[in-house]
Protein backbone atom coordinates (compact mmCIF):
# COMPACT_ATOMS: atom_id res chain seq x y z
CA UNK A 1 0.00 0.00 0.00
CA UNK A 2 2.80 2.41 0.92
CA UNK A 3 4.40 1.86 -2.49
CA UNK A 4 1.11 2.62 -4.24
CA UNK A 5 0.70 5.84 -2.24
CA UNK A 6 4.28 6.86 -2.99
CA UNK A 7 3.79 6.12 -6.69
CA UNK A 8 0.59 8.17 -6.76
CA UNK A 9 2.34 11.05 -5.02
CA UNK A 10 5.18 11.01 -7.54
CA UNK A 11 2.72 10.82 -10.42
CA UNK A 12 0.75 13.77 -9.06
CA UNK A 13 3.98 15.77 -8.59
CA UNK A 14 5.03 15.02 -12.15
CA UNK A 15 1.66 16.11 -13.55
CA UNK A 16 1.66 19.33 -11.51
CA UNK A 17 5.24 20.04 -12.56
CA UNK A 18 4.38 19.48 -16.20
CA UNK A 19 1.35 21.75 -15.96
CA UNK A 20 3.46 24.45 -14.31
CA UNK A 21 6.19 24.29 -16.93
CA UNK A 22 3.67 24.07 -19.75
CA UNK A 23 1.84 27.14 -18.42
CA UNK A 24 4.89 29.35 -18.62
CA UNK A 25 4.92 31.92 -21.42
CA UNK A 26 6.98 31.02 -24.47
CA UNK A 27 10.57 32.12 -24.04
CA UNK A 28 11.10 35.30 -26.07
CA UNK A 29 14.29 36.58 -27.74
CA UNK A 30 16.33 39.41 -26.26
CA UNK A 31 15.55 42.95 -27.24
CA UNK A 32 19.00 43.65 -28.71
CA UNK A 33 20.69 46.85 -27.65
CA UNK A 34 22.68 46.66 -30.88
CA UNK A 35 23.40 44.36 -33.78
CA UNK A 36 27.15 44.04 -34.16
CA UNK A 37 28.32 44.00 -37.76
CA UNK A 38 31.52 44.94 -39.55
CA UNK A 39 33.19 48.03 -38.12
CA UNK A 40 32.81 50.20 -41.23
CA UNK A 41 29.21 49.12 -41.80
CA UNK A 42 28.50 49.66 -38.12
CA UNK A 43 29.87 53.16 -38.23
CA UNK A 44 27.53 53.98 -41.11
CA UNK A 45 24.43 52.22 -39.80
CA UNK A 46 24.61 53.13 -36.13
CA UNK A 47 27.11 55.87 -35.33
CA UNK A 48 27.27 57.77 -32.08
CA UNK A 49 25.38 60.91 -32.93
CA UNK A 50 25.21 64.10 -30.99
CA UNK A 51 21.85 63.90 -29.26
CA UNK A 52 19.33 66.69 -28.92
CA UNK A 53 19.29 65.80 -25.23
CA UNK A 54 20.40 68.39 -22.72
CA UNK A 55 23.27 66.16 -21.61
CA UNK A 56 26.60 67.90 -22.07
CA UNK A 57 27.88 65.32 -24.53
CA UNK A 58 30.43 67.71 -25.98
CA UNK A 59 32.63 67.56 -22.88
CA UNK A 60 36.23 66.88 -23.85
CA UNK A 61 37.03 65.38 -20.44
CA UNK A 62 35.10 63.33 -17.89
CA UNK A 63 33.07 65.43 -15.45
CA UNK A 64 32.96 64.40 -11.80
CA UNK A 65 30.79 65.25 -8.81
CA UNK A 66 29.27 63.59 -5.74
CA UNK A 67 25.84 62.25 -4.89
CA UNK A 68 24.16 64.31 -2.15
CA UNK A 69 25.44 63.88 1.38
CA UNK A 70 22.82 62.37 3.70
CA UNK A 71 24.95 62.58 6.82
CA UNK A 72 25.26 58.80 7.00
CA UNK A 73 28.61 57.38 8.05
CA UNK A 74 28.54 54.65 5.39
CA UNK A 75 27.16 54.65 1.83
CA UNK A 76 27.34 51.93 -0.81
CA UNK A 77 25.82 50.15 -3.84
CA UNK A 78 24.68 53.07 -5.99
CA UNK A 79 22.70 52.54 -9.19
CA UNK A 80 21.20 54.71 -11.94
CA UNK A 81 18.33 54.91 -14.40
CA UNK A 82 17.42 57.42 -17.09
CA UNK A 83 14.07 59.19 -16.62
CA UNK A 84 11.61 60.18 -19.33
CA UNK A 85 12.60 63.86 -19.21
CA UNK A 86 16.29 63.09 -19.76
CA UNK A 87 17.37 63.42 -16.16
CA UNK A 88 19.09 60.64 -14.20
CA UNK A 89 17.78 59.12 -10.97
CA UNK A 90 20.26 57.52 -8.57
CA UNK A 91 19.64 55.04 -5.76
CA UNK A 92 22.00 53.97 -2.99
CA UNK A 93 21.89 52.68 0.56
CA UNK A 94 23.17 54.59 3.58
CA UNK A 95 23.46 54.05 7.32
CA UNK A 96 25.88 53.69 10.19
CA UNK A 97 27.41 50.65 8.44
CA UNK A 98 26.46 48.05 5.84
CA UNK A 99 23.74 45.78 7.19
CA UNK A 100 22.87 48.00 10.16
CA UNK A 101 19.26 48.44 11.30
CA UNK A 102 19.32 52.13 10.36
CA UNK A 103 20.18 51.56 6.69
CA UNK A 104 17.81 53.20 4.19
CA UNK A 105 17.64 53.33 0.41
CA UNK A 106 18.04 56.91 -0.80
CA UNK A 107 17.36 58.50 -4.16
CA UNK A 108 18.23 61.78 -5.91
CA UNK A 109 17.86 63.22 -9.41
CA UNK A 110 20.64 64.63 -11.59
CA UNK A 111 19.56 67.50 -13.85
CA UNK A 112 21.83 67.62 -16.94
CA UNK A 113 20.84 71.24 -17.62
CA UNK A 114 22.35 72.48 -14.37
CA UNK A 115 24.69 69.52 -13.78
CA UNK A 116 23.34 69.44 -10.21
CA UNK A 117 21.75 66.85 -7.94
CA UNK A 118 18.46 67.30 -6.12
CA UNK A 119 18.13 66.85 -2.38
CA UNK A 120 18.02 63.16 -1.40
CA UNK A 121 14.81 61.40 -0.42
CA UNK A 122 14.26 58.08 1.35
CA UNK A 123 12.68 55.48 -0.94
CA UNK A 124 12.67 52.57 1.49
CA UNK A 125 13.58 51.95 5.11
CA UNK A 126 13.44 48.83 7.23
CA UNK A 127 10.13 49.65 8.94
CA UNK A 128 8.36 50.47 5.67
CA UNK A 129 9.66 47.21 4.20
CA UNK A 130 8.39 45.27 7.22
CA UNK A 131 4.90 46.78 6.98
CA UNK A 132 4.67 46.15 3.26
CA UNK A 133 6.15 42.66 3.23
CA UNK A 134 4.51 41.56 6.51
CA UNK A 135 7.73 40.05 7.79
CA UNK A 136 10.70 41.05 9.93
CA UNK A 137 13.44 42.84 7.98
CA UNK A 138 16.95 43.11 9.40
CA UNK A 139 18.84 44.46 6.39
CA UNK A 140 18.31 46.37 3.15
CA UNK A 141 20.67 46.66 0.22
CA UNK A 142 21.55 46.63 -3.49
CA UNK A 143 18.87 48.76 -5.19
CA UNK A 144 18.56 48.03 -8.93
CA UNK A 145 16.16 50.19 -10.99
CA UNK A 146 14.48 49.13 -14.21
CA UNK A 147 11.62 50.07 -16.53
CA UNK A 148 8.61 47.77 -16.86
CA UNK A 149 6.87 47.16 -20.18
CA UNK A 150 4.06 49.57 -19.31
CA UNK A 151 6.54 52.40 -18.65
CA UNK A 152 6.48 52.31 -14.87
CA UNK A 153 9.70 52.76 -12.94
CA UNK A 154 10.54 49.61 -10.99
CA UNK A 155 13.07 49.14 -8.22
CA UNK A 156 14.41 45.76 -7.13
CA UNK A 157 16.24 45.58 -3.81
CA UNK A 158 17.57 43.01 -1.38
CA UNK A 159 16.03 42.28 2.02
CA UNK A 160 17.32 40.01 4.79
CA UNK A 161 15.16 38.67 7.62
CA UNK A 162 17.68 36.42 9.34
CA UNK A 163 21.40 35.80 8.99
CA UNK A 164 23.79 37.52 6.60
CA UNK A 165 23.48 38.40 2.93
CA UNK A 166 23.29 34.70 2.11
CA UNK A 167 19.80 34.77 3.64
CA UNK A 168 18.57 37.45 1.22
CA UNK A 169 15.51 37.60 -0.97
CA UNK A 170 14.50 40.13 -3.64
CA UNK A 171 11.67 42.62 -3.21
CA UNK A 172 10.32 45.19 -5.64
CA UNK A 173 8.37 48.45 -5.69
CA UNK A 174 7.03 50.50 -8.59
CA UNK A 175 6.28 54.12 -9.40
CA UNK A 176 3.84 55.75 -11.83
CA UNK A 177 5.44 59.18 -11.42
CA UNK A 178 9.13 58.52 -12.10
CA UNK A 179 9.99 57.90 -8.45
CA UNK A 180 8.10 60.68 -6.66
CA UNK A 181 5.91 58.06 -4.94
CA UNK A 182 6.19 54.29 -4.67
CA UNK A 183 3.93 51.29 -4.31
CA UNK A 184 3.85 48.84 -1.43
CA UNK A 185 6.80 46.41 -1.63
CA UNK A 186 6.26 42.92 -2.97
CA UNK A 187 8.56 39.95 -2.43
CA UNK A 188 9.66 38.01 -5.49
CA UNK A 189 9.31 34.25 -5.17
CA UNK A 190 12.40 32.69 -6.72
CA UNK A 191 12.03 29.31 -5.00
CA UNK A 192 8.90 27.44 -3.85
CA UNK A 193 10.73 26.20 -0.76
CA UNK A 194 13.05 28.49 1.23
CA UNK A 195 13.03 31.47 -1.18
CA UNK A 196 16.36 32.51 0.31
CA UNK A 197 19.77 33.57 -0.93
CA UNK A 198 18.82 35.37 -4.13
CA UNK A 199 20.36 38.81 -4.61
CA UNK A 200 20.61 41.46 -7.32
CA UNK A 201 23.31 43.95 -8.25
CA UNK A 202 23.27 44.52 -12.03
CA UNK A 203 20.87 46.08 -14.57
CA UNK A 204 18.12 44.00 -16.13
CA UNK A 205 17.85 43.39 -19.87
CA UNK A 206 14.65 43.29 -21.91
CA UNK A 207 13.00 40.55 -23.92
CA UNK A 208 10.99 41.31 -27.04
CA UNK A 209 7.78 40.39 -25.21
CA UNK A 210 8.37 43.19 -22.67
CA UNK A 211 9.47 40.92 -19.83
CA UNK A 212 12.76 41.47 -18.02
CA UNK A 213 15.82 39.28 -17.75
CA UNK A 214 17.17 40.02 -14.29
CA UNK A 215 20.75 38.89 -13.55
CA UNK A 216 20.84 37.59 -9.97
CA UNK A 217 23.07 35.45 -7.83
CA UNK A 218 23.03 32.88 -5.05
CA UNK A 219 25.34 32.90 -2.00
CA UNK A 220 24.10 30.10 0.25
CA UNK A 221 25.96 26.75 -0.03
CA UNK A 222 27.15 27.67 -3.55
CA UNK A 223 28.03 31.02 -5.09
CA UNK A 224 26.73 31.20 -8.64
CA UNK A 225 24.79 33.36 -11.07
CA UNK A 226 21.10 33.00 -11.87
CA UNK A 227 18.99 34.51 -14.64
CA UNK A 228 15.43 35.40 -13.67
CA UNK A 229 12.70 35.94 -16.24
CA UNK A 230 10.45 38.50 -14.57
CA UNK A 231 6.99 39.78 -15.39
CA UNK A 232 6.67 42.85 -13.17
CA UNK A 233 6.60 41.30 -9.65
CA UNK A 234 6.44 37.64 -10.69
CA UNK A 235 9.40 35.36 -11.43
CA UNK A 236 8.16 33.12 -14.24
CA UNK A 237 11.42 31.27 -14.80
CA UNK A 238 14.92 30.90 -13.37
CA UNK A 239 18.02 29.53 -15.07
CA UNK A 240 21.50 28.79 -13.70
CA UNK A 241 24.26 30.91 -15.27
CA UNK A 242 27.28 29.38 -13.52
CA UNK A 243 28.04 26.73 -10.94
CA UNK A 244 30.17 26.05 -7.88
CA UNK A 245 31.34 28.77 -5.50
CA UNK A 246 33.33 31.11 -7.72
CA UNK A 247 31.04 33.49 -9.64
CA UNK A 248 28.45 36.04 -8.46
CA UNK A 249 26.96 39.42 -9.47
CA UNK A 250 26.73 38.81 -13.24
CA UNK A 251 26.54 41.63 -15.78
CA UNK A 252 25.13 40.76 -19.21
CA UNK A 253 26.13 42.03 -22.66
CA UNK A 254 23.62 41.11 -25.38
CA UNK A 255 25.10 40.49 -28.84
CA UNK A 256 21.83 39.88 -30.70
CA UNK A 257 18.38 38.38 -30.15
CA UNK A 258 19.75 35.01 -29.03
CA UNK A 259 23.33 35.51 -27.91
CA UNK A 260 24.70 37.18 -24.78
CA UNK A 261 27.80 37.08 -22.60
CA UNK A 262 27.85 37.29 -18.81
CA UNK A 263 30.84 38.49 -16.79
CA UNK A 264 31.00 37.68 -13.09
CA UNK A 265 32.66 38.90 -9.94
CA UNK A 266 34.96 36.04 -8.95
CA UNK A 267 34.80 34.63 -5.41
CA UNK A 268 37.40 31.90 -5.76
CA UNK A 269 39.55 30.84 -2.86
CA UNK A 270 43.17 29.86 -2.40
CA UNK A 271 45.40 29.73 -5.45
CA UNK A 272 42.56 29.69 -7.99
CA UNK A 273 42.59 32.23 -10.81
CA UNK A 274 41.65 35.77 -9.77
CA UNK A 275 40.17 36.70 -13.14
CA UNK A 276 36.67 37.33 -14.47
CA UNK A 277 34.56 34.19 -15.04
CA UNK A 278 32.53 34.20 -18.27
CA UNK A 279 29.37 32.41 -19.41
CA UNK A 280 27.55 32.53 -22.73
CA UNK A 281 24.05 31.85 -23.96
CA UNK A 282 22.97 31.12 -27.53
CA UNK A 283 19.25 30.77 -26.88
CA UNK A 284 18.28 34.05 -25.20
CA UNK A 285 19.22 32.95 -21.69
CA UNK A 286 17.48 29.59 -21.52
CA UNK A 287 20.82 27.84 -21.03
CA UNK A 288 24.25 29.20 -20.13
CA UNK A 289 27.67 27.64 -20.67
CA UNK A 290 30.87 28.62 -18.86
CA UNK A 291 33.62 29.46 -21.34
CA UNK A 292 36.67 30.17 -19.19
CA UNK A 293 37.92 33.50 -17.90
CA UNK A 294 38.33 36.95 -19.31
CA UNK A 295 42.02 37.57 -18.69
CA UNK A 296 41.48 40.69 -16.62
CA UNK A 297 42.28 40.61 -12.88
CA UNK A 298 39.39 40.72 -10.41
CA UNK A 299 39.87 40.89 -6.61
CA UNK A 300 36.41 39.55 -5.59
CA UNK A 301 34.81 42.89 -6.43
CA UNK A 302 31.80 43.97 -8.49
CA UNK A 303 32.11 45.07 -12.12
CA UNK A 304 29.93 47.25 -14.38
CA UNK A 305 29.39 47.17 -18.14
CA UNK A 306 27.61 49.13 -20.86
CA UNK A 307 27.08 48.84 -24.62
CA UNK A 308 26.74 52.11 -26.53
CA UNK A 309 24.62 52.38 -29.71
CA UNK A 310 27.68 52.23 -31.99
CA UNK A 311 28.78 48.90 -30.49
CA UNK A 312 31.50 50.28 -28.24
CA UNK A 313 31.49 48.51 -24.88
CA UNK A 314 32.66 49.92 -21.57
CA UNK A 315 33.76 48.03 -18.49
CA UNK A 316 34.62 49.48 -15.05
CA UNK A 317 36.36 47.38 -12.42
CA UNK A 318 39.23 46.99 -9.97
CA UNK A 319 41.93 45.45 -12.19
CA UNK A 320 43.77 43.95 -9.23
CA UNK A 321 44.06 40.46 -7.80
CA UNK A 322 43.70 41.79 -4.25
CA UNK A 323 42.32 45.02 -2.88
CA UNK A 324 39.97 47.67 -4.25
CA UNK A 325 42.30 50.65 -4.29
CA UNK A 326 42.42 51.10 -8.08
CA UNK A 327 39.43 51.55 -10.39
CA UNK A 328 39.78 51.66 -14.19
CA UNK A 329 37.69 52.11 -17.32
CA UNK A 330 38.19 49.62 -20.16
CA UNK A 331 36.87 49.80 -23.72
CA UNK A 332 36.26 47.24 -26.44
CA UNK A 333 35.52 48.06 -30.08
CA UNK A 334 32.51 46.78 -32.09
CA UNK A 335 34.56 44.33 -34.14
CA UNK A 336 36.22 42.90 -31.03
CA UNK A 337 32.95 41.31 -29.84
CA UNK A 338 34.04 42.16 -26.28
CA UNK A 339 36.96 39.72 -26.42
CA UNK A 340 39.70 42.35 -26.32
CA UNK A 341 39.61 45.02 -23.65
CA UNK A 342 42.02 47.90 -23.16
CA UNK A 343 42.37 50.21 -20.18
CA UNK A 344 41.58 53.70 -21.47
CA UNK A 345 41.32 55.62 -18.20
CA UNK A 346 42.48 55.14 -14.61
CA UNK A 347 39.66 56.57 -12.50
CA UNK A 348 41.14 56.07 -9.03
CA UNK A 349 44.51 54.76 -7.87
CA UNK A 350 45.97 54.56 -4.36
CA UNK A 351 48.67 52.06 -5.32
CA UNK A 352 51.52 54.31 -4.13
CA UNK A 353 50.03 54.70 -0.63
CA UNK A 354 50.78 52.38 2.29
CA UNK A 355 48.20 49.62 2.74
CA UNK A 356 46.59 51.27 5.77
CA UNK A 357 46.04 54.52 3.85
CA UNK A 358 44.52 53.01 0.73
CA UNK A 359 40.85 53.76 0.15
CA UNK A 360 38.19 51.52 -1.35
CA UNK A 361 36.72 52.28 -4.80
CA UNK A 362 34.07 49.72 -5.58
CA UNK A 363 30.59 48.71 -6.78
CA UNK A 364 30.53 50.59 -10.10
CA UNK A 365 27.30 51.01 -12.07
CA UNK A 366 27.03 52.26 -15.67
CA UNK A 367 24.19 53.56 -17.83
CA UNK A 368 23.81 55.83 -20.85
CA UNK A 369 21.67 58.92 -20.55
CA UNK A 370 20.98 59.76 -24.19
CA UNK A 371 22.70 56.96 -26.10
CA UNK A 372 25.82 59.01 -26.80
CA UNK A 373 27.21 59.36 -23.28
CA UNK A 374 27.84 57.29 -20.15
CA UNK A 375 27.10 57.92 -16.49
CA UNK A 376 29.06 56.08 -13.82
CA UNK A 377 28.58 55.90 -10.05
CA UNK A 378 30.73 54.04 -7.57
CA UNK A 379 31.47 53.79 -3.86
CA UNK A 380 34.30 56.07 -2.72
CA UNK A 381 35.86 54.72 0.49
CA UNK A 382 32.39 53.81 1.83
CA UNK A 383 31.97 57.51 2.73
CA UNK A 384 30.72 58.99 -0.56
CA UNK A 385 29.28 58.05 -3.92
CA UNK A 386 31.15 59.54 -6.87
CA UNK A 387 29.34 60.33 -10.11
CA UNK A 388 31.20 60.67 -13.40
CA UNK A 389 29.86 61.71 -16.80
CA UNK A 390 31.64 60.68 -20.01
CA UNK A 391 30.47 62.88 -22.87
CA UNK A 392 30.27 62.26 -26.61
CA UNK A 393 33.49 64.09 -27.53
CA UNK A 394 35.60 62.23 -25.02
CA UNK A 395 34.15 58.83 -25.91
CA UNK A 396 34.75 59.43 -29.62
CA UNK A 397 38.37 60.37 -28.85
CA UNK A 398 38.81 57.14 -26.92
CA UNK A 399 37.21 55.15 -29.72
CA UNK A 400 39.62 56.69 -32.22
CA UNK A 401 42.62 55.93 -30.00
CA UNK A 402 41.42 52.37 -29.58
CA UNK A 403 41.15 51.91 -33.34
CA UNK A 404 44.62 53.41 -33.91
CA UNK A 405 46.15 51.09 -31.30
CA UNK A 406 44.49 48.11 -32.92
CA UNK A 407 45.77 49.09 -36.38
CA UNK A 408 49.30 49.54 -35.02
CA UNK A 409 49.14 46.13 -33.41
CA UNK A 410 48.12 44.50 -36.69
CA UNK A 411 50.97 46.08 -38.69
Amino acid sequence: MSRVIAFCFLLLSAVLGFLYIDSRPVWAPFQPAIVLVGEEEQAQSSPIKKSSSVNKSGEAHPQSDWLPDTGAASVHAASLISLKDGSIRAFWFAGSREGALDVVINSAIFDPRSAAWSSPTVVMDRITAEKGLLRYIAKLGNPVPSRSADGRLQLFFVTVSIGGWAGSSISTISSDDEGATWSRPHRLITSPFTNLSTLVKSPAIQFTDGRLGLPAYHEWIGRFGEFLRVEFDQVIDKRRMSSGRGAIQPIVFTDNAEQATAYFRQTRGGSQSKQIPVSETHNAGQTWTTVGDLEVPNPNSAIAGLTLPNGIRLLVLNNLEAGRHRLVLLMSGPSDKAKQWQVVQVLEDDEVLPDEQRREFSYPYLITGDGSDAHLVYTWDRKKIRHMHFGLTWLVQLQSQLKDQKNEGEQ
